[in-house]
């Protein structure tokens, strides 16, 4: 059992602390380097030379330093990063580490796989330790990624290099159902590691949270994250945030723009950029080939590359999450003969992380999308990247191939480029990337499409589907790409990739050309089909048929897809009229839209004298006193009238009501009567053994007076008849003459 510590140690403890935390305080100040200064530039210091305090008034230099031993940094960092493993520092740790110490705000670019998850996290350290921050003082640190896989990394490489602080961190990620119990515990968290999503989401809903405190904000994959896509819920975070603070944006494509380090609250940030006067922008140990591969034989081109390298890790790029879906559901049946695997950004979040690890224990292959491209560092275990979709842009190939030859690995890299997509090589050549084109050896080519339509015929539930899905999404990806010079989708064979899938027939699409104009009319394929008069602007398959997605209604709501025709005047009117009517077979539910482009009111008013007068005239009221006057008059006399009006309504109204209340009694009264008079009725006639002098006491009504006497002494008169003996005696003497007559 350990022994508790005592007073006396804890008090040399954090005298001990107090004593360093001067000392590195001094170090920093006093030989921290120039601004606008890259301390690669500098030599590295000699072996033997002292570290730290060099003599009473003077201490060593550490910009310039390639060991993490000869910065000036707590012991219990260095500590954990010699356990860690890591001694020496990467050229990116090397520029930004000697500023980010400084307390100076840091724009980091560099290669993928250069380290610069340490270039953050170690300032981050710190500058909490040097604070002397405790779990009451909340949260005093953010690190911001754009994906979950990205944010687990980041957490670990906090959690071995900040093992000997005292500080608490806290994954904050989506996709997991404890958010009750991050809700409980993120007010006593010192680090955040976290989304962009579910950080804001406790800003939100989390009692007590706030980050008024704060002393660093990372932006890891920066790029990212200040894109059109975290815009929204990045801007409602740094509302929330203090201005004063320091700030780190690292990425492999470093953003430059005014507008977004404005956003930021950047305070004359270091820029470094350690690679950017390399001779190629991807790293050294890569070697990156390009092939053109129709879009009719990309399926059977990755069915016998997968064939041909089945003991390798090959991680594989596809455009969009149905093409993901269909890819590995279709594969999976044909059985290739190696694991398959897919991740994509709408899979729970056990399943991913669970894939992220299986993925580094043998040999397999991973469909992804873009989910998989930044950031993650799958342990040196990738061989191969192939992208079977070609990016949209040179950053996202950087990200992409970045997945692959990290630190000091190396790796391979296969791009797939269409014949209409062949400019992209000339912008990778153009932005220093070394990519060599090779062609297909036919020989060994292995068809797959021929197994695919008959997978579609086997599984009828699933795979058609998941087949039409992917088909549109590709498409839709393709003309959403802003670089129309490399993607164009009116040069697909549409026709040929739909047979490529396995589909018997090719979906029948039409086309929206909303806001699009062209100076030279296109071919197109007898499939796709520009926008007809009628606004029939919507797929010829129906909805039921053919889903497309978690997009689905935003698809077509404005335009699948768009074609550059220039509009006849016969459609320019039917655009305008489009734009305020919504179509009837899809939109029932689209609002309407104010279309801006139709042309101004040209009503014109005249006086009395035929003279044109300005309608804003109209509005203002006279100046002239006598006209006021005049005005007034007839104000009042025209309220006088209502008045009048209104009493005399009011009269009639009262009269009405009268009427209706007394009209309401009287038939009140006559029910109650009848009620009377029918149980009078009951009650003779159950009586009728009773004396009638017993029930001359009753008082007749007044309304059925007449009806009641009569009755009455009709029942009397039956009642004398029935009860005298003599009359019965008489009878009965009658009767009996009657019959000694007949006898006789």
């Amino acid at each position: 059992m350990r022994k508790p510590i005592s007073k006396t140690t804890r008090k040399q403890k954090l005298l001990s602390e107090v004593e360093e935390i001067n000392l590195l305080n001094s170090w920093i100040e006093s030989q921290k380097p120039d601004c606008g200064s890259n301390p690669m530039s500098l030599p590295p210091l000699p072996s033997k030379a002292p570290i730290g305090r060099v003599d009473p008034t003077s201490f060593s230099r550490y910009a310039g330093a390639t060991r993490f031993a000869d910065l000036p940094i707590s012991k219990k960092t260095k500590d954990a990063l010699r356990q860690s493993k890591y001694t020496d520092m990467t050229d990116i740790q090397r520029a930004c580490l000697p500023h980010a110490l400084c307390g100076r705000d840091i724009l980091g670019a560099a290669k993928t796989g250069s380290g610069k998850t340490l270039a953050f996290v170690i300032p981050l350290l710190e500058k909490l330790y040097k604070e002397r921050w405790n779990p009451e003082d909340g949260v005093g640190s953010i690190i911001i990624s754009p994906t979950r896989e990205l944010a687990s990394q980041t957490f670990d490489v906090l959690r071995a290099v900040g093992k000997h602080h005292n500080f608490s961190a806290g994954l904050l990620i989506g996709g997991r159902k404890d958010v009750e119990a991050e809700k409980e515990r993120v007010n006593e968290l010192n680090i955040l590691v976290c989304t962009p999503g579910r950080l804001l989401q406790h800003m939100d809903e989390t009692p007590n949270f706030e980050c008024s405190q704060l002393q660093v904000l990372v932006l890891d994959e920066a790029d990212r994250i200040l894109d059109v896509g975290f815009k929204k819920a990045l801007n409602a975070i740094i509302s929330q945030l203090p201005k004063r603070r320091q700030t780190f944006l690292f990425s492999a494509t470093q953003t430059k723009s005014v507008q977004d380090l404005a956003r930021l609250s950047l305070k004359d940030p270091e820029y470094l950029s350690v690679h950017e006067k390399a001779t190629r922008a991807t790293p050294n140990r890569l070697k990156q080939t390009a092939m053109i591969v129709p879009l009719d034989k990309k399926l059977d081109m990755l069915w016998s590359f997968i064939k041909a390298h089945l003991n390798s890790r090959i991680l594989v790029f596809l455009s969009t999450r149905k093409q993901v879906k269909f890819v590995y559901e279709a594969f999976k049946k044909l059985r290739p003969g190696i694991p398959l695997k897919c991740l994509h950004g709408k899979m729970k979040q056990e399943g991913r992380m669970g894939t992220y690890s299986q993925f580094h224990e043998k040999a397999t292959v991973l469909f992804s999308t873009d989910v998989a491209s930044r950031g993650l560092d799958f342990n040196q275990a990738v061989d191969w990247v192939v992208q079977v979709d070609c990016p949209e842009d040179v950053a996202s190939y950087i990200h992409r191939v970045g997945r692959t030859a990290r630190y000091q690995s190396e790796g391979r890299s296969l791009l797939f480029v269409m014949p209409s997509e062949t400019k992209m090589l000339e912008k990778l050549d153009a932005a220093k990337i070394p990519i060599e084109s090779i062609k297909a050896n036919n020989k060994r080519l292995q068809p797959v499409s021929g197994l695919l339509s008959a997978l579609l015929v086997k599984y009828p539930d699933t795979l058609p589907g998941l087949a039409k899905r992917a088909f549109i999404t590709y498409l839709k990806s393709i003309q959403n790409h802003k670089d129309k010079e490399v993607f164009d989708v009116m040069q697909l064979p549409v026709d040929e990739f739909s047979a490529s899938m396995g589909l018997p027939m090719t979906p029948k699409i039409r086309f929206s050309n909303h806001k699009m104009k062209s100076k030279k009319p296109l071919e197109l394929s007898p499939i796709v089909e520009p926008e007809s008069s009628d606004m029939e602007n919507a797929l010829e398959t129906p909805r039921e048929e053919l889903d497309i997605g978690d997009s689905e209604a935003e698809e077509v709501e404005r335009g699948l897809l768009q074609i550059n025709d220039a509009p006849t005047e016969r459609e320019e009117e039917g655009r305008q009229i489009a734009d305020i009517m919504p179509a009837t077979r899809v939109l029932k539910k689209k609002k309407l839209k104010i279309n801006l482009d139709r042309p101004l009111g040209t009503r014109k008013v005249y006086d009395e004298d035929g003279n044109l007068v300005d309608p804003l005239a109209r509005l203002a009221g006279p100046s002239d006193p006598s006209v006021l006057d005049g005005l007034q008059d007839k104000k009042e006399e025209f309220h006088k009238r209502l008045r009048e009006e209104v009493k005399m309504v009011d009269k009639e109204d009262k009269v009405k009501d009268r009427q209706r209340r007394r009209e309401k009694r009287m038939k009140e009264k006559m029910k109650l009567k009848r009620a009377d008079a029918e149980e009078e009725e009951d009650d003779d006639s159950e009586s009728e053994e009773e004396p009638s002098d017993n029930r001359s006491h009753k008082k007749s009504k007044i309304y059925f007076d007449s009806d009641d006497n009569g009755e009455r002494e009709e029942k009397k008169d039956k009642a004398g008849f029935i009860a005298d003996p003599s009359y019965i005696e008489h009878q009965q003497a009658l009767a009996l003459k009657l019959l000694d007559s007949m006898h006789k």
